[in-house]
């Protein structure tokens, strides 16, 4: 059983920045391809992020390449997403997700582990 626990969300302005982390209870990390997900309310949960299993390729939607970044640690079993340039758009509650087969995938579906998810709320 994967347990993912997110943490580092809050409130912060237009333009400032974020780091969220995402601790995994797994024996090896580098087992799983992570993702990073979020929902705005009223919203479906949207796609943000993928890394593989070694970090060497990731993926980013469209609305956040070029200000944010994936990147994992497997040796401390947690995943990273750096978020700059904050925009108003980008306030929802962020979600990590974990399969073993799954890489780069952008429909939720496919990831069969969750976190419960960090608030982020980016204030104009």
């Amino acid at each position: 059983q994967v347990q993912l626990v997110e943490s580092g969300g809050g409130l912060v302005q237009v333009g400032g920045s974020l780091r969220l982390a995402c601790t995994a209870s797994v024996r090896t990390l580098g087992s799983y391809a992570m993702a990073w997900f979020r929902q705005a309310p009223g919203k479906e949960r949207e796609f943000v992020a993928a890394i593989n299993w070694g970090g060497g390729s990731t993926l980013y939607a469209d609305s956040v390449k070029g200000r944010f970044t994936i990147s994992r640690d497997n040796a401390k079993n947690t995943l990273y997403l750096q978020m700059n340039s904050l925009k108003p758009e980008d306030t929802a509650v962020y979600y990590c997700a974990a399969d073993r087969t799954t890489w780069g995938s952008h429909r939720a579906g496919r990831y069969g582990y969750w976190g419960q998810g960090t608030p982020v709320t980016v204030s104009s």
